[in-house]
């Protein structure tokens, strides 16, 4: 059983030990918003919980005994809106993990929650169950927005919310989003002063996407949604650093700000191209497996998992054979988001070959990049805004 009383040391793990995360999908949310391309369902009757409970833990049978041996630094309950689950099924699905892998004393266990004040009433019983960090979907800290974005909560049911994680939690994070509709640098500060106030240690802060399939992609191609143009979102971003490293809360990855030493652990794992395991309908994992990188996905369906699990132990609809060069093309889209940036010679391990110098040369001249003194290349903060193209450009063989 993992620990409800573990504690997080202040000091990031050992660098030397290598990280393995479990990522756990609860898909279900009260509803869909307008915005939202996750693998997320709305379903008006109630869940069987003890059934899905059953099923992860089947699943996480089944995925240990093909990765056995690990030692789990990281746990994160995403979705969908894992706070609808009771704390009863966080803790059987955190017990299952705990009898199949080893688990750290120091493990990180998050979970995603949304801020209305009947799930905020849980977060004493997610504590119990073993959860020491909670990320909060707060979105917008003004009404107007909240009703444009489709969320259920008021900003003042928010804030409630993140002072009774403050109460529950030693560590919380939670997200917004910017470059809203109507949306000007002078209102994101004063909506992100505002946050930081609130936020002891870590915020997520992205960036309004446009994805194809939801109803805003819809709007927005009928031109009856508005966005601010590449010049305004590109100010609402540079307002965004600027404020946030003035509060201590600078960027350590494109979207995500921390305190020195509060980073959320388990998505360094993706960016440091970690192994981890994913659990649930929709989960992706990366494994090793004898020598080999896996890049693991299971069925989005709920009850088409459901039905997979309980008939063959497991819901895998992909399980591809990475080679070198996907590894480390992928290594290089994910470190790239760091801004500590990624050593070449993992790279050149990885692929076969060294990152062409005379890319790296232009992109510096052009401030994209800088390679620091102990060789480490990192984008820089003028070539975040242009990331992919600059990590296309590092691939190009």
């Amino acid at each position: 059983m993992i620990s409800s009383r573990a504690r997080l040391s202040p000091e990031q793990p050992d660098a030397k030990i290598e990280a393995f995360g479990v990522y756990v999908h609860w898909p279900f949310c009260l509803s869909k918003c307008p915005y939202c391309d996750f693998n997320s369902h709305v379903r008006h009757a109630p869940i069987d919980e003890e059934r899905y409970a059953r099923a992860f833990a089947r699943e996480i049978e089944t995925i240990a005994a093909r990765a056995p041996g690990r030692e789990v630094s990281s746990i994160f309950l995403g979705g969908g809106t894992p706070s609808l689950m009771r704390p009863q099924t966080v803790g059987a699905i955190l017990d299952s993990i705990g009898r199949h892998w080893r688990v750290r004393p120091e493990v990180e266990i998050t979970l995603e929650a949304n801020p209305t004040s009947v799930e905020a009433t849980r977060f004493a019983g997610y504590r119990v169950a073993g959860v020491n960090r909670v990320s909060l979907g707060v979105q917008a800290l003004d009404d107007v927005s909240l009703k444009a974005l489709g969320r259920l909560h008021t900003a003042r049911e928010a804030l409630a919310a993140v002072a009774i994680a403050r109460k529950a939690f030693d560590r919380y994070s939670f997200d917004l989003i910017y470059a809203r509709p109507d949306q000007t640098p002078t209102m994101w500060a004063a909506e992100l002063k505002i946050a930081i106030a609130e936020a002891a240690e870590h915020l997520s802060l992205y960036q309004l996407t446009i994805e194809e399939g939801t109803p805003f992609f819809g709007l927005h191609a009928a031109g009856n949604l508005s966005t601010p143009d590449e010049g305004s979102a590109r100010a609402l971003y540079d307002v965004t650093q600027e404020i946030c490293s003035a509060h201590g809360l600078p960027a350590y990855e494109i979207s995500n700000h921390a305190r020195a030493g509060a980073e959320c652990r388990h998505n360094l794992v993706y960016w440091r191209g970690e192994e981890y395991a994913g659990i649930g309908p929709g989960a992706h994992g990366r494994l090793d497996i004898d020598g080999v990188r896996h890049a693991m996905a299971t069925e989005k369906r709920p009850e088409q998992w459901l039905m997979r699990v309980e008939a063959s132990g497991h819901g895998l609809i992909t399980d591809d054979r990475l080679n070198s060069e996907e590894r480390a093309d992928e290594f290089l889209l994910m470190g790239l988001r760091l801004t500590e940036g990624i050593d070449p010679k993992r790279y050149a391990a990885l692929s076969g070959r060294v990152l062409d110098p005379r890319r790296i040369a232009v992109l510096r001249e052009e401030g994209a990049i800088a390679v620091d003194e102990d060789g480490r290349l990192r984008v820089t903060q003028a070539g975040f805004p242009v990331l992919d193209a600059v990590v296309a450009d590092l691939a190009a063989a």
